[in-house]
């Protein structure tokens, strides 16, 4: 029986390196590992925004088209265990711990990202996973996912500005990096991107020798409506996940299923209470993901409201986020701004942003939901977003959910 607390504060201890972009490290150690990574074909999926909600629409579709199937995302919502998940379910804490031991002790140079991903192939080799879905960090060509062989697929949902500093400050630099994913032998699925973006992943895509998938319908049966919980909010990412499960040989029946049993908590999450007290929950982390959230909150669409008077918007993001482009996006999404710290270092300072754009300040997130909440009412609606620690911690807090530390990683 191992002390997953202690556990977790060794391996939260390597948070302190931060991101550090480079395949060396995770190279070494998956050599001494035995290559786990090699155990299992892969769905290899990038982009600035949707890459979780296509890995959790492929996995799922796999699943149902009778695959085993490993899922690594990051970062996570409320328990550490949700990154590494086997067949819909996350690893026991006592296995996790396991995992986890035997790669910090590999070397002590290893970032928390690559340590985690390094236990996702532990995980999934162990398994014996069929298809592992494998969601990129951040960028591409240097992220610690990026030394796996090449993938069945590579997917490439969108290209927008973040994580500039790390990526570069043009499109063009940004879908170069995240191109590096595509390798020799793969195919591609891409998102509807930029020209700008377009080019450039085209460039990688001739370079190496890959095949383009044309992006098809998200109806995995023509004609055929789908079941799927605020369907209007999905938009391309639907179209990318299909398409790549076409190209993975899966029935259109089992794509619909899949599509349809499929979960993303924290992703245009709406939850309710008592059929009352609604609160959106929506991890939009850039100004492209709020323009997307913007469309959402709209009355026509939400469905659930007369006015933006009824809508609270609770936000906080991470200083190194651009979160006055963000705020400009949702700024007539709401009738009502709630400004609060995410649980993390970082944090941006809310009350700069009431200085910026005029809000309430709150000194925690149960105030934060409580004030949003006095001021729509019952009938109201609730949005937390800006950061997924914030809608993690939301959640946790939502339904009485007990919570692993957040980390930026």
């Amino acid at each position: 029986m191992t002390d997953f607390p202690a556990t977790l504060e060794r391996l939260y201890s390597r948070g302190a390196y931060g991101r550090k972009l480079g395949l060396d490290r995770v190279e070494r150690a998956t050599q001494a590992l035995g290559n786990p990574e090699r155990a299992f074909e892969c769905v290899h999926v990038g982009g600035t925004n949707g890459k979780g909600s296509v890995c959790a629409f492929v996995s799922t579709m796999a699943r149902v088209s009778g695959q085993r199937v490993g899922l690594y995302t990051s970062p996570h919502l409320v328990r550490l265990g949700e990154r590494v998940q086997v067949d819909g379910s996350t690893l026991d804490d006592d296995v996790l711990a396991g995992f986890i031991e035997e790669v910090l002790a590999l070397d002590p140079e290893l970032t928390f990202f690559e340590v985690m991903t390094l236990v996702a192939f532990l995980a999934f080799r162990e398994a014996k996973v069929d298809l592992g879905v494998i969601e990129v960090g951040l960028g591409g060509r240097l992220d610690a996912t990026n030394v796996i062989p090449p993938p069945k697929v590579a997917v490439i949902t969108r290209v927008a500005f973040d994580h500039m500093s790390d990526l570069g400050d043009t499109l063009t630099a940004i879908a170069t990096e995240k191109a590096g994913i595509v390798k020799a032998g793969s195919a591609v699925v891409l998102g509807k991107l930029h020209p700008d973006a377009r080019e450039a992943i085209d460039v990688r895509i001739a370079e190496v020798g890959a095949r383009l998938v044309p992006l098809g319908s998200p109806e995995p049966i023509a004609g055929a409506p789908l079941a799927y919980p605020r369907m209007a909010m999905i938009g391309t990412n639907l179209a990318v996940a299909v398409s790549v499960g076409r190209e993975l040989g899966f029935a259109p029946e089992a794509m619909a299923n899949g599509i349809e049993a499929t979960s993303w908590p924290g992703r245009n999450e709406l939850l309710h209470r008592n059929g009352q007290e609604l609160t959106l929950l929506d991890c939009a982390h850039n100004p492209d993901g709020a323009v997307a959230l913007s469309h959402v909150i709209d009355p026509s669409v939400l469905g659930e409201i007369d006015s933006r008077r009824d809508v609270a918007l609770v936000f906080g993001t991470l200083a190194s986020k651009n979160w006055r482009a963000m705020l400009q996006r949702l700024d007539h999404a709401a009738g009502h701004r709630i400004y609060v710290a995410p649980p993390v270092r970082t944090a941006a300072d809310p009350q700069e942003m009431a200085n910026y754009l005029p809000g309430e300040v709150a000194s925690s997130l149960p105030d934060a939901l409580s004030r949003a909440r006095t001021l729509v009412g019952s009938r109201g609606v609730v949005v937390v977003t800006g950061s997924t620690y914030l809608v993690g911690a939301a959640r946790a807090a939502l339904l009485g959910l007990r919570p692993d530390p957040a980390i930026e990683g």
